[in-house]
Formats: structure tokens, C-alpha cells, sequence
């Protein structure tokens, strides 16, 4: 009997409907391959799949992290002085899987390591090693089009953002775009744990819901379980990463820990 393999899309979709049938959103943390070290992320990524993550967003070390704050620049600094790569990220999704994690898994990157390893080439590499879908967010939808198809001949996610400050023909534009869901910043700034969450996000994800009924994901600032229980009835997944890095920085308990509270 062959047994037929859930593409990338199908996973994520699963993946929300599973959350959605536990009255949740869905929990993604971002997490850094290479910080501290590459195993260590590993070890990091595997406690935050024990503690109960639906998914994860797996991130590439690049130079120059415009979307980032100084956590997560920081962290993917020291990543970079281990010597990661993009193919040392690949690697660690493939090891990953090795290791009986099954939850989705979606590349972060900027787009400078994805035109040095090549759009095309990435994307079936990050298939075969167990990719769910590609984050990059410094690559607007207009100019997406090889990407983009070559992710949905693959099966694999294409995400794409918006902001509080996108205006109605942008949400539209990306709502068509965008495959496995839409990424939606919390705020118009870099990420980073907050206090709290900007008044205006619930109004923002209600003006994007108009144009669409795909899932969307909440990122920048979240970082306290509050605030997550605040994204379950608001939005369809939420991510947090520089809460989560900065709890690297003392144990992998400890990340374990506050992913179990965010996830809970």
C-alpha cells in the first residue's frame, strides 16, 4: 500500500485546525539555529517541541536582520561566529526530524542567503530535509513570482507580511499572495519582547479579516503568557522568539519552561 506524504500546505493547515478545535491559537516560537552553539539550538528547539509548540519558525543567521531587535540580532550574531550557514539550517531541520519532531517547520530568512543559495535550489533542498514553508521577510510579494512558484509546485508555504500601517489595497494584494497563512506585525517596529501589545492590533487583524479568511499569525512583542492567552480569540497563531532567546541564555529548562507557559 503506498503511503501518500501531507505536503507542507497540508501540514500548517492541520496544524491550525487542530488548534482551532482546542478553542486555541496555534503556538510558533522562532528559534535561531547556531545560538548558543548548533546543537544547543537543537536541544532548545526539541524542549519547545516537548512543551507542547505546534510549529516552529526556524531562523537564518544573517548580518544585517532588519526585521529583528537586538535579542535576536545578538543571538544570530553568535551564530554567525560558529560558522552557520544556510545549509547548517537545513541540516538542522533534517536532524530535527531525526529526532521524531513532527511538528511544521517554516525557514526563516532574509533574502540575501536565499539568492546566494539560489530561490529554486533552497527550496527543494528544504523540502527533502522536512520544511514546511519559507518566511523571508524582506522580499515584497511583487517581486515573489519565482519563489512563489516554485513553493507552491513544491507544496511548500509562502508567507508574506503586513503591518498596522498596510493599507487596503496592500492587505488585499497579500491576501491573494500569501500560501499557508499571513504574517502580521504587531507593530510597525522590530521585534522584541514588550509589555504590552499596541491597542490598535485588534482593530488592524479585524481590517485584514475583511479581505481574508486565511490563518493569520501575530509576531513582534509577544513574550508572556497573557499575552497569549489574548491571541486565542483574535488570531489563528502567534509567534514568540526573543523571549524565548533570552531564556536560552540561562538553560534549556528554562526555555522549556516559558514555552510550556505560553503554550498553556
Amino acid at each position: 500500500m503506498t503511503t501518500i506524504t501531507p505536503t507542507g500546505l497540508e501540514q500548517i493547515a492541520a496544524m491550525f485546525a487542530s488548534a482551532k478545535t482546542q478553542q486555541r491559537a496555534a503556538f510558533l516560537p522562532y528559534f535561531p539555529i547556531g545560538y548558543p552553539t548548533y546543537g544547543q539550538s537543537l536541544d532548545m528547539i526539541a524542549a519547545m517541541a516537548d512543551a507542547g509548540a505546534n510549529g516552529f519558525e526556524i531562523g537564518v543567521p544573517f548580518s544585517d536582520p532588519l526585521a529583528d531587535g537586538p535579542t535576536i540580532q545578538a543571538a544570530t550574531q553568535v551564530a554567525l561566529e560558529n560558522g552557520i550557514t544556510m545549509r547548517h539550517c537545513l541540516a538542522a531541520v533534517a536532524e530535527l526530524r531525526a529526532r521524531s519532531i513532527e511538528q511544521p517547520m517554516l525557514l526563516m530568512s532574509y533574502l540575501n542567503p536565499v539568492l546566494a543559495y539560489g530561490p529554486e535550489a533552497l527550496v527543494y533542498d528544504a523540502q527533502a530535509a522536512g520544511v514546511q514553508g519559507l518566511v523571508v521577510p524582506d522580499l515584497p510579494p511583487e517581486e515573489s513570482a519565482v519563489l512563489a512558484e516554485v513553493c507552491a509546485q513544491e507544496g511548500l508555504a509562502n508567507v508574506c507580511f503586513l503591518a498596522p500601517t498596510s493599507n487596503d489595497a496592500r492587505i488585499q494584494l497579500v491576501a491573494e499572495r500569501a500560501t499557508g497563512f499571513i504574517y502580521a506585525v504587531s507593530v510597525t517596529g522590530v521585534t522584541g519582547a514588550r509589555a504590552e501589545l499596541p491597542a490598535e492590533v485588534p482593530d488592524f487583524i479585524a481590517r485584514v479579516r475583511t479581505h481574508t479568511d486565511k490563518p493569520l499569525v501575530l509576531g513582534f512583542g509577544i513574550s508572556q503568557a497573557e499575552q497569549a492567552r489574548q491571541m486565542d480569540t483574535l488570531v489563528d497563531g502567534y509567534i514568540v522568539g526573543s523571549a524565548l532567546v533570552r531564556a536560552a541564555n540561562e538553560s534549556v529548562d528554562t526555555v522549556r519552561e516559558l514555552a510550556a507557559a505560553l503554550r498553556g
